[in-house]
């Protein structure tokens, strides 16, 4: 079976779809928040030449979805697939941000679950990469179950902590 990078999925409080190119200005104007990005490596990722240059990446690498609030419609967020690797039976989870008005509830939770439920139809494993200052993320990541597992240098070439889920630490 062929690993789908970009499914729909649905939860009870959101939807996520492939991202489209007609998606770029909802999604911005999420994006635009400098508080978004603080303790991120790439702090200025709410500067619209910097975000468009990720949204062409997103585009261009087939794994990413839009996140969409059930209740408004509106577009919330984004998050993708990357790195998949067969042999390791192993894909990346990552690029993930939410508006602030989504923070501290369920939202990230079940954006993560619906995706880690997907990717383990196709992989034994899901590895996510984040800053060593992103506390935010970290803490995110490990509330879902997340072990901390080394480090590797992103995508981007900065230096991140590589957190871990197996399949086998999933629990219904």
């Amino acid at each position: 079976m062929t690993f789908d990078l970009q499914p729909t999925l649905r939860g009870e409080l959101l939807q996520l779809r492939p991202l489209q190119a007609a998606d770029y200005a909802a999604l911005y104007a999420v994006a635009s928040d400098p508080l978004l990005w603080e303790q991120h490596p790439a702090r200025t990722r709410y500067q619209e030449p910097v975000f468009q240059k990720l949204f062409q990446e997103s585009l261009a690498s087939g794994g990413a979805l839009v996140a969409i609030d059930n209740n408004t419609g509106t577009v919330i967020g984004s998050s993708r697939f990357n790195g998949y690797t067969p042999a390791a039976s192993e894909i990346e989870i990552g690029w993930s941000f939410l508006a602030r008005s989504h923070w501290g509830g369920h939202y990230n939770g079940e954006m993560k679950q619906l995706m880690l439920h997907h990717a383990f139809r196709f992989v034994d494993s899901v590895i996510f990469l984040i800053g060593p200052e992103n506390i935010r993320s970290q803490r995110a990541i490990e509330k879902i179950g997340a072990l901390r597992d080394g480090n590797r240098t992103d995508q981007s070439g900065f230096e991140s902590w590589l957190y871990r889920i197996h399949t086998r630490d999933i629990i219904d």
